[in-house]
């Protein structure tokens, strides 16, 4: 998934593209159905949904890729014993590439739900099978031909903002410099006023579009109704949302989760985590988010990214123990409990003309496009929690200096000890304590050009040229859409749960990880007293379930 280390495709390639013995191929038959396509017939399109995974058993299938501009590049051609389909098939997600017979074929096609029954019930083949849909995502994302065409200048900030949603969410795109290509400048042209034109898989153009307007025409998110009674709406696909979703899917429970911007939250941006259990080494946390995000929907969990939730309805929860949650599109989901997963965000702090420069030289991220931007340039970064350790260390291998701006004394109290020596064993990230962020610089057309900060004990200012400065200051929990639903909060917006919530039950206390509202649950960041770490997250996301068989049993829980 994102943010994986490079995969050398030739020596991976045996593991992307097995080939299944008769064995294998008799253990999959009972889970799909034969199916025959004459000469030239096209079995998936890219842009389309998928039917799900195909296992050629006679005949040869083109597989090819395809863009918006009518460029077609080979991949491969699959013959007896391969299998097609990559790991967004899983969900039945729209197809990425185009697979066409090359003679006559015959197949067995393996429908998603199949599919992920297969790979459940199959083990040993599952992991071989799950490994190579893995690999092919990665090696889609990396080939960069695949998937929406971004047209307009690759500096721009529109650009930039598309780039970063389809990064985070996984999934490949290619852009296009209309002022070095004849035909993107052409389609541009045609278009007008437009500053970035994106060309979806099935030709569809959009001028200027939003992250939800691209993810529509991606096939991303679904427009249906969702009328069915869930057993758990998670809101939320962080850490300890995705770690409720795999133990919830994986334990039968019906289970939905919604996130208004991609799954992996903020640790989804963060370049290395080192001292998460199990990863000597480290691990990113896109890396990390997106095994997590494949493996719930292995398990079933449907997935809802980007969907943004606008109120919860908890009117009936004391009475029917039935709970609403309202989508922006209108669309209204039910359950039987909600997980309330849905964060923090780093707060915007009080700098003139902060706004002007979002997205053009002032970022709350720091992933691969934006340390390209500062290729041995001069930067800033502002905060002085782990994320911000992590993105100072990241930015440092491509930065000529970060200068790291912090209001305390030191990094001590809020920042892990294996991260305060590393940055300290780095030369070109320079420690500025007692100092804030106190001006910006330049034109918001042509992007940030410099910065200000100041010594908060002497008043000294001190000018940088400075053209990107990342933010990672403090917390605020998004949480606004719990307005008028009864969650009781604490005086910062964190969710109350367990004893100081337990307002809400006449009968009982409120256990450990639930809220003032019976049946809703909150886990991770947005959880008043949580420890902000991507293992207390996931921790928290394991633990909540049991609660959650407990609630649906109608057993009384303790705190």
């Amino acid at each position: 998934m994102p943010n994986e280390a490079p995969i050398e495709v030739e020596t991976r390639r045996h593991q992307m593209f097995p080939v299944l013995s008769a064995a294998d191929i008799a253990r999959i038959a009972r889970f799909g159905t034969q199916r025959h396509y004459p000469a030239d017939s096209c079995l998936f399109r890219a842009g389309e949904p998928g039917p799900g995974m195909y296992v050629v058993l006679k005949g040869v299938v083109a597989i090819t890729q395809r863009d918006g501009l009518g460029n077609v590049t080979p991949i491969a051609e699959q013959g007896p014993g391969h299998f097609l389909a990559e790991v967004g098939q899983l969900s039945g997600h729209a197809a990425l590439v185009d697979g066409h017979a090359m003679g006559e074929v015959e197949t067995l096609l393996v429908p998603p739900d199949q599919l992920r029954a297969l790979i459940i019930a199959e083990a040993d083949l599952g992991e071989r099978l799950v490994r190579a849909l893995i690999l092919r995502r990665v090696a889609l994302i990396e080939a960069g031909a695949s998937g929406p065409v971004l047209i307009g200048p690759p500096d721009s900030a529109d650009v930039r903002r598309l780039q970063n949603f389809l990064s985070r969410n996984g999934y490949p795109y290619h852009v296009v410099d209309a002022t070095q290509d004849a035909d993107a400048a052409a389609l541009l042209e045609q278009y007008g006023e437009a500053r970035l034109l994106v060309v979806c898989p099935n030709g569809a153009v959009l001028m200027n579009p939003t992250e939800d307007a691209l993810a529509r025409c991606l096939g991303m998110i679904d427009s249906e109704e969702h009328a069915e009674l869930f057993d758990v709406v998670v809101v939320g696909a962080g850490p300890a949302g995705l770690a409720t979703a795999v133990y919830a899917a994986s334990e039968g429970l019906r289970v939905i989760v919604l996130d208004c911007r991609s799954y992996g939250g903020q640790a989804g941006a963060s370049a290395r985590i080192e001292n998460y259990l199990g990863f000597p080494t480290g691990i990113s946390g896109g890396a990390l988010a997106g095994r997590a995000y494949v493996q719930a929907q292995k398990f079933g969990a449907e997935m809802l990214i980007p969907t943004k939730v606008v109120s919860m309805d908890c009117s009936k929860a004391h009475r029917s123990g039935e709970l609403s949650i309202t989508l922006e599109d209108g669309r209204q989901l039910r359950s039987r409990t909600v997980v309330i997963a849905s964060g923090a965000r780093y707060r915007r702090p009080a700098v003139p003309r902060l706004a002007d420069f979002e997205g053009r030289g002032v970022w709350f991220w720091a992933s691969a496009l934006e340390a390209k931007l500062c290729a041995q340039q001069e930067v800033g970064l502002v905060g002085g929690g782990n994320s911000a350790g992590q993105a100072a260390v990241f930015l440092s291998q491509h930065a000529a200096k970060v200068n790291v701006l912090v209001r305390g004394p030191s990094l001590a109290a809020s920042m892990s000890r294996y991260l305060i020596d590393r940055i300290e064993a780095t030369p070109n990230i320079e420690l500025h304590p007692h100092t804030e962020l106190s001006g910006l610089h330049g034109d918001p057309e042509t992007g940030l050009n410099g910065a200000t900060w100041r010594d908060h004990r002497t008043g000294t200012e001190h000018d940088c040229a400075a053209r990107n400065i990342f933010l990672f200051v403090g917390a605020e929990p998004e949480t606004t859409w719990l307005d008028g639903c009864g969650v009781a909060v604490d005086r910062h917006g964190f969710v109350l749960t367990g004893q100081p919530a337990s307002g809400g039950f006449p009968a009982r206390p409120a256990a450990a990880l639930e809220s003032s509202v019976p049946g809703v649950f909150a886990v991770g960041d947005v959880r008043s007293g949580s420890v902000k770490r991507v293992g207390g997250a996931i921790g928290e996301g394991a633990a909540v379930v049991a609660l959650i068989h407990q609630h649906l049993s109608g057993a009384t829980t303790t705190a």
